[in-house]
């Protein structure tokens, strides 16, 4: 039974029923529902999340940034959250998982925070940028690999979800192992599911092994550093980190991956450009964490008194989700959005204030140095089937590519060789959701267009 909100909770003018962000409507255009609210409540809009608890939606590129700039505002602390606090939340809701309140520092402001994020970012610091990217190649070439002698694959399943994941245990110095295994349950517990809350805890244990075994036995790694860093961070606090690390790590690289990889076999803009020498990699990632960041909103925000924004009467413990992907499309400052935005990373994909995504470097470099490899090793890659037929799945914060299934000239593995990208257990066949095409003849003299995107003029 649907518990009524709070007569203090966001309510809608009149006449206008707040929208839920779940659900068909929301899974199946939440771009297409960002508008629909932009244009009838303007930069702030009421909506509802999942067992209709209400929330503000902020879609204004300029109210997004005062809610992430103003902490005394808008508070990271999820015990501030009026419906939490009333007893509305129960233990397994499916947002649990991101609202209950946890020694980490994005969930926590003013002194705590900074304790907490300098050990964060000070150890991601230490690592060298070369060394990622060899690590990126290495791992990227392994997955190639395996679909590389067949002439099609699934650019998804086969390359873009477990190459941020294979990178990330690396990083952790963790056993290669781990990575498959995370794969799915970080898929689950960001995706808000029923057994979200299970694949939260199963993360938590793998990752407190991994801190045990660290403080035994250290090494070179970004555990390791968190162990031994001045601030002496507790267990809890370092599982913590890791999982925030890790996970925010996979879903927004994974998504600005395949997404890339589909602006550039589909979009008219990128040939045409690319065709002209004007765009590299780099200008189409930012390209695209304008267009669809990897996170559509970051849950949440909660108002620490009653405040305006945007129009709207927030009450205190009222909670707002940040709507990255609605504010990089707020008209007031992009009027066409269809114009490209080359050298303008004002986007909102990592956030903004003390909150701003950490390692935002490190997923670039994965991404970039990943479709790199991709597209030098297989430079005649086309989608394999209608653009229109291509699927989507939507979560409250995010929404990525079922499958993007691509065909191009089968090829042996690297000269070198390389390790098969370790498993955990046997992995039954994968299913598209429609069947290759078979590859017939291919159009030639795409080499240089891939050379084009890949900055090598």
């Amino acid at each position: 039974m649907t518990t009524p909100p709070s007569p203090a909770s966001p309510t809608p003018p009149p006449g206008c029923p707040a929208h839920r962000l779940y659900g068909p409507e929301a899974e199946a255009d939440p771009m297409g529902l960002y508008e629909k609210l932009r244009a009838e409540h303007g930069a702030v809009a009421p909506v509802l999340v999942q067992g209709d608890l209400p929330a503000w939606l902020v879609l204004g590129h300029r109210e997004n940034l005062d809610v992430a700039r103003t902490p005394s505002r808008f508070s990271r602390d999820p015990r501030g959250w009026r419906d939490q606090q009333e007893g509305r939340v129960p233990a397994d809701h499916p947002l649990t998982p991101m609202t209950a309140w946890q020694p980490v520092c994005h969930l926590v402001d003013g002194a705590d925070h900074e304790r907490l994020r300098g050990a964060v970012t000070e150890s991601l610091e230490r690592f060298d940028r070369r060394g990622i990217r060899r690590y990126v190649k290495r791992f990227a070439d392994q997955l190639i690999d395996q679909f590389a002698e067949s002439g099609r694959g699934d650019l998804v399943a086969d390359f873009a979800e477990p190459l941020p994941m294979l990178v990330m245990t690396q990083l952790v110095g963790a056993p290669d192992s781990y990575g498959p295994r995370l794969v799915e349950a970080a898929r689950d517990m960001l995706q808000g599911t029923e057994t979200a809350v299970a694949s939260f805890e199963y993360v938590s244990v793998i990752l407190r092994e991994l801190v045990m075994r660290k403080r035994a036995v250290p090494s070179r790694d970004f555990t390791t550093w968190m162990t031994e860093h001045p601030t002496s961070l507790s267990d809890d606090e370092i599982v913590e980190h890791l999982r925030l690390v890790m996970i925010a790590a996979f879903e927004t690289t994974a998504n600005l991956i395949a997404n890339t990889l589909r602006m550039v076999l589909t979009d008219g803009r990128f040939r045409a450009n690319l065709s002209g020498g004007h765009m590299t990699l780099p200008d189409a990632l930012e390209q695209v964490l304008w267009d669809e960041p990897p996170f559509m909103t970051i849950l949440g925000r909660w108002a620490t008194g009653d405040t305006e924004l945007g129009g709207a009467q927030i009450k205190a413990g009222d909670m707002l989700l940040l709507g990255l992907g609605a504010g990089n499309l707020d008209p007031e400052i992009r009027p066409d959005a269809t114009l490209p935005v080359h050298g303008n990373r004002s986007h909102l994909a990592f956030s903004s204030g003390p909150h701003e995504c950490p390692g935002q470097d490190i997923g670039r470099a994965i991404a970039d140095t990943g479709i790199d490899t991709l597209l030098t090793r297989l430079p005649d890659l086309e989608l394999a089937v209608p653009e229109d037929g291509l699927q989507w799945t939507s979560s409250l914060m995010s929404r990525h590519l079922v499958a993007l299934p691509v065909r191009f000239t089968p090829r042996g593995s690297t000269v070198t060789g390389s390790t098969p990208v370790p498993r955990s257990a046997p992995q039954p066949p994968r299913t598209a959701p429609s069947a290759f095409p078979v590859p017939g003849e291919r159009p030639t003299g795409r080499g240089s267009w891939w050379a084009r995107l890949l900055g090598r003029r």
